[in-house]
């Protein structure tokens, strides 16, 4: 079906047409159509209304002479569709030769969609032939009536264009070379930018020549489908036109509508009447009908064919006011950029303008504005700026688009100070290096310039950019720039330079992140030149460095803290201080991780083994000897024990250490978070293993606090203790005494005998005993008690030892 409608088009579009012969350059001056729209308690003239609706009363009346050799009718009639032709009653008609005191007034039919006007010759049944006309082939003049409304406004853009560069090469001719690019890009009109090199009295005729291709299409112009509908003998080609598929509502440039709208009607003949297309510019209360070929006033007599502003709601402008980034109303000749609004320059669709700002101190300044296509924006009288100085709070466009309001809030500032900039993240910078720095706090659309000045005065222009409206970038040299004072200029237009005072010093700390477990009392600060760090804190909790470890990769901190941190969540974030040696203060991002593994001991065993030399040893609770076979139970709290989890053990100063997992016979799970774990200290830590050990659980590398478990200590080899009879000293003697720290014959150590360190004799003097027993303590356990019985011998007679 595509197919056979496209091979239909084509044909339809190669039969030729008497109107190929007109001209589409439409500047033949036609009459003038006086025309007034009132709707509510307003009354605007036409030029000022973009779209009419349902209920608005029009008020019309044509300006054309009296004779009564060229008697027109003016016709009014709306339409409801291509497919629908409006009902008879939707036409109205005035005879213009007969003047009246009371203009011709219509009212909008609701339901309308469209609204035109014909000025009809006066002949026998002119008015009902040609209702009868446009009701036979509705789609044809609804494209017509979409195309010519368009093809008016481009010729509005064009003619605006042709008198700014006739106003300029009058009055300034000088600027012609500056203001033409800007007008022609105001008023979306191509610039032929050769023409700007000739001499200057050629420059404006070139400018303007060949009017009808310098119109381009804008953002509510499309393809032309024209072509297709050249010559079309049926409604089918109309109501393909009037289909979105077909074009309407999609609008040409200005010379392809204009060719396609002299074909159009070129193909709507008949016997009394041809149909000739007129656009229609608005000026003040009337518009201007422009002719592309005069009109016959013998048969077929010409119908002038304009269109009026389509029936709806009105399109809210798609303009584009002010800069990216603000603009700076401090700023002498200040210009409100309108982007993308040609209609704003060629029309009068805009009206009582004005800037309402509300300044810092309070008062809310309306400020007119004129468009000015020779400056691209809203233009405000140079006596006004000074009224708008000082801090700018919040500024809008207001004014009307046509019937409508329009209140568009803008980025506008003005006058700030020093005090209104602030460097971020501190005023202190690091030298030796290129330092990014930003601006935040003033104006950036009010920034001319920035200089960077040293302590001796020395000056130095920099390269900047605005990246927000209250914010500036700028890259600082300071490769070679000495610690001290520095002074950023920020050169402002409207009250010249503010200063910005900063800081130059050595690089600090890199500080890249600060964990912590909850409910721990340390953390962890990563990052390099750690040992410059002498404080951080977190909320009110302060944290004092610990070791230090460095590697390839950075350094790690520990930070220890005497209050616990339960009331921080895991998950959380935020930010830690981080206090430097020499008095400077850095902020590092904070990481609140799940609280580390923990477990708790149950109880624990050890398998007695005999003991050296002639000696019973009796250990208090929580010593072994190396050799001896430890089990132990323990709970998991934070969770069940998981199949990767490691427990290990080892001696408190970390020489050696253990690590028992499940997979092996050591580690056995007798609950979800119960397990036993055995362990024999000389075959799991080496020979050298004494003193303390303590265990710990590790879950996925993350290792919770260690636990107290049992205290390794060896045992010396006691041999005897030989008294004399009439004496007062014995001797104890026995192998690695060394072992020893402390002999006493009483538990409360009242009168001990110490080993020196590193002795290396075989025999210890020591008091005579006051009882059986002696009591040890040993290096390996310098705390516990050690109970032993030893055997006394007099040098007359052996004893046997005391149980």
């Amino acid at each position: 079906m595509r197919r056979s409608l496209f091979l239909i088009l084509v044909s339809v579009a190669s039969v030729s047409s008497p109107a190929r012969a007109q001209q589409n350059t439409f500047d033949l001056a036609g009459p003038t159509i006086a025309l007034s729209v009132t709707r509510g308690g307003s009354t605007l003239p036409i030029a000022r209304v973009p779209s009419l609706q349902s209920g608005d009363r029009l008020a019309a009346q044509a300006d054309l002479p009296v004779e009564k050799s060229a008697r027109y009718l003016l016709v009014i009639g709306f339409l409801r569709g291509a497919v629908t032709p409006p009902p008879k009653k939707w036409f109205f008609q005035a005879k213009t030769w007969q003047r009246s005191k009371k203009p011709f007034i219509v009212t909008i039919p609701e339901g309308a969609e469209q609204a035109i006007a014909l000025l009809v010759p006066k002949a026998g049944g002119g008015f009902d032939a040609v209702v009868d006309a446009v009701r036979e082939r509705p789609g044809a003049f609804v494209r017509a009536s979409q195309d010519l409304h368009q093809a008016s406004l481009d010729r509005a853009r064009l003619e605006a264009f042709v008198a700014g560069i006739a106003r300029i090469e009058e009055h300034e001719p000088e600027r012609l070379d500056r203001a033409s690019p800007v007008l022609a890009n105001a008023l979306a009109i191509r610039l032929n930018p050769e023409c700007l090199s000739r001499q200057r009295a050629l420059r404006a005729a070139c400018l303007t020549q060949n009017h009808e291709s310098l119109v381009l299409q804008t953002s509510t112009n499309s393809p032309t489908v024209g072509d297709r509908l050249i010559g079309a003998p049926t409604d089918v080609a109309y109501r393909i036109a009037s289909t979105r598929e077909g074009g309407a509502g999609f609008y040409s440039p200005y010379i392809g509508l204009a060719r396609d709208l002299v074909r159009l009607f070129g193909a709507f003949r008949s016997t009394p009447y041809q149909y000739l297309p007129a656009l229609a510019v608005g000026k003040d209360d009337a518009l201007q009908l422009r002719l592309n070929t005069p009109p016959s006033f013998a048969a077929p007599r010409s119908v002038l064919v304009t269109a009026l502003p389509s029936v709806g709601a009105a399109p809210r402008p798609t303009w584009r006011v002010g800069g990216k980034g603000g603009v700076c109303l401090a700023r002498p000749g200040f210009v409100l950029p309108v982007e993308n609004a040609p209609l704003l320059y060629a029309t009068g669709y805009a009206s009582d303008l004005s800037l309402r700002v509300k300044l810092a101190d309070g008062r809310i300044l309306n400020l007119p504005v004129a468009a000015n296509a020779e400056r691209g924006g809203l233009v405000l009288d140079e006596t006004k700026t000074a009224a708008a100085g000082g801090a700018i709070v919040s500024a809008s466009l207001r004014g009307r688009w046509g019937f409508d309001q329009v209140d568009e809030p803008l980025i506008i500032a003005g006058r700030t100070g020093a005090a209104d900039w602030g460097p971020r993240p501190t005023a202190a910078v690091v030298v030796g290096r290129d330092h990014p720095l930003v601006l935040r706090g003033g104006a950036s659309a009010c920034v001319d310039g920035l200089v960077l000045q040293s302590g001796s005065g020395e000056q130095r222009p920099l390269e900047w950019k605005a990246t927000g409206p209250d914010e500036i970038t700028v890259t600082l040299p300071l490769t070679r720039v000495r610690p001290g004072p520095l002074t950023l200029l920020v050169n402002q237009a409207g009250i010249g330079s503010v200063a910005v005072k900063l800081t130059a010093q050595s690089e600090p700390s890199r500080l890249d992140a600060l964990t912590l477990h909850a409910g721990d009392t340390d953390a962890v600060l990563t990052g390099a030149r750690l040992d410059q760090v002498a404080e951080v804190q977190i909320g009110t909790a302060r944290f004092t460095p610990g070791e230090l470890i460095r590697g390839g990769k950075g350094d790690q901190l520990a930070l220890s803290s005497g209050e616990m941190r339960a009331s921080v969540a895991p998950g959380n974030s935020g930010e830690g201080v981080v206090r430097l040696r020499d008095g400077r203060t850095e902020k590092v991002q904070m990481r609140v991780v799940p609280p580390r593994p923990a477990v708790a001991l149950i109880s624990r065993n050890v398998e007695a083994r005999s003991q050296p030399g002639g000696f019973v040893f009796r250990l208090p609770e929580g010593t072994m000897q190396p050799e001896e076979m430890l089990t132990f139970s323990f709970r998991t709290t934070t969770g069940p024990l998981q199949p990767e989890d490691v427990i290990e053990i080892g001696t408190a100063d970390g020489s050696a250490r253990a690590k028992l997992s499940l997979a092996s016979a050591d580690l056995q799970r007798v609950a979800g978070d119960v397990a036993i774990a055995t362990i024999r200290p000389t075959a799991a830590l080496g020979t050298s293993a004494a003193g303390p050990l303590r265990f710990r659980l590790l879950r996925k590398e993350v290792a919770g606090d260690w636990i107290p478990l049992v205290e390794v200590v060896r045992l010396p080899e006691l041999g005897e203790v030989s008294c004399s009879t009439a004496g007062s000293q014995c001797s104890l003697t026995g192998r690695r005494l060394f072992l020893i720290a402390s002999i006493a014959d009483s538990a409360d150590f009242a009168d001990p005998v110490t080993v020196p360190v590193g002795f290396i004799g075989s025999s210890v003097s020591i008091p005579r005993p006051r009882g059986p027993q002696l009591y040890l303590r040993l290096r390996d356990a310098p705390t516990a008690l050690v109970q032993v019985e030893p055997i006394v011998r007099d040098q007359n007679a052996v004893a046997a030892p005391v149980r």
